[in-house]
């Protein structure tokens, strides 16, 4: 099984020649969307939220709508789900406003080294202008968190567990219901970074029992600078805005103001409402596939590239050596080649893919390697695809005089 028959459904793929494995930095547009957000613009464009008159207020209506598919694909009420312009802003947001305010000196914070700097870098500041401890989980070579690094770091002193849900090199999936039960028990919040694994699993936030989860448009089909932050109602009470200004108060004195209602308190300004209208798109394209249907296709084309690449005895995979727990992401090196030429000399053949360190630097040193190249697959990708990178692999030896 492959995309072959959702490539037609992606005007970037369908019109141009090019071999695209780099879904895990974003993904490609269906129709659908694009379209979407024109429709926006051309039926809807008046400021949502602010006016009386009928365009306006279809524009809310819109944008409502929006809120209520993204909440709905996460398992959360619309009054949980904050509208921001990605992962990161989304992260920041829990830092400043929550992290800020209720992380105290000596309090414990923990997170992982393989965590985007997006997941690190927040917290890093939160535990620098509070006195708060910041610890590391520390994987196996596989991404593998144990039991015994869970119990050994999270503990009576945890404040807050900040994890990737699944690994943007790695493609290991973390247990994000063990780690919040822990959590719990020890009195400390959890907040997820969804980023990679809302476009190809299902996520439930009440499952899980996490407190705050953040995930990307652009990264499940749906348009760039429009993402998501869920946070359980009773925290987002008690947090003070992040942002302040038009559309998220009640009212404003001279002497001072009151916060609009859950979730507008945390949407300061105009809204990105046409990128909203478009990730409502994207979210009913991507369940019309269905998670099972992606699940399948990135798990066989990841098999037949892991494969393929074992064959070849100078190229190293990063992580687990069982494919369908790598959620369609392969990091490799080639002995000898930087990942930088790794990259541009496949891109001289048309194959696209990443090269770098990934927004993940600790992580790289961790594993003892100062970047990596990376695939990442996506449910329009076929068996083509894959063979097209593995057929050029040799090539960058040959051009690089091995």
């Amino acid at each position: 099984m492959d995309g072959r028959e959702y490539r037609a459904d992606f005007p970037l793929l369908a019109n141009n020649q090019f071999v695209y494995l780099d879904s895990a930095a974003t993904a490609q547009r269906a129709a659908s969307v694009i379209q979407a957000e024109k429709e926006f613009y051309e039926n809807m464009n008046a400021n949502p939220l602010r006016g009386l008159y009928e365009l306006s207020i279809r524009a809310t209506e819109g944008y409502e709508e929006a809120r209520k598919a993204a909440a709905g694909l996460i398992g959360a009420k619309p009054t949980e789900t904050v509208f921001v312009r990605n992962t990161t802003e989304a992260l920041n947001l829990v830092a400043y406003s929550y992290g800020l305010t209720y992380i105290n000196e000596g309090d414990e914070i923990i997170t992982s080294v393989m965590e985007h700097h997006s997941n690190m870098l927040p917290w890093r500041m939160v535990a620098e202008k509070t006195g708060a401890v910041l610890k590391y989980l520390e994987p196996k070579e596989d991404g593998t968190l144990t039991e015994e690094e869970l119990t050994s770091k999270i503990t009576e002193k945890t404040r807050l567990v900040a994890i990737g849900q699944v690994s943007n090199v790695l493609g290991c999936e973390n247990p994000v219901r063990q780690i919040t039960e822990l959590a719990h028990q020890a009195g400390a919040v959890v907040v997820v970074d969804a980023a990679q694994s809302v476009p190809h699993i299902k996520v439930d936030v009440k499952e899980l029992g996490v407190d705050f989860l953040a995930y990307s448009g652009h990264k499940l089909m749906g348009p760039f600078g429009i993402g998501v932050l869920y946070g359980r109602e009773e925290l987002l009470d008690q947090m003070p805005p992040f942002l302040r200004g038009g559309e998220m108060i009640e009212t404003v004195t001279l002497e001072g103001q009151t916060w609009a209602e859950l979730p507008h308190k945390f949407e300061a300004g105009t809204v990105n409402a046409a990128g909203a209208w478009g990730l409502k798109a994207a979210i009913e394209y991507l369940q019309s596939a269905g998670y099972e249907t992606i699940g399948r296709i990135e798990d066989e084309l990841t098999t037949l590239l892991m494969k393929g690449m074992r064959e070849l005895p100078y190229v190293r995979i990063q992580g687990s050596e069982d494919p369908l727990k790598h959620h369609g992401i392969v990091s490799f090196t080639i002995d000898g080649v930087h990942p930088h030429d790794i990259s541009s000399i496949l891109d001289g053949y048309g194959v696209n893919i990443r090269a770098g360190h990934h927004c993940a630097e600790p992580l790289m040193r961790y594993l003892g390697v100062g970047s990596t190249a990376r695939a990442s697959l996506y449910l329009y990708n076929t068996r083509e695809d894959i063979e097209a990178l593995l057929e050029k692999l040799p090539e960058i030896r040959k051009i690089l005089g091995f």
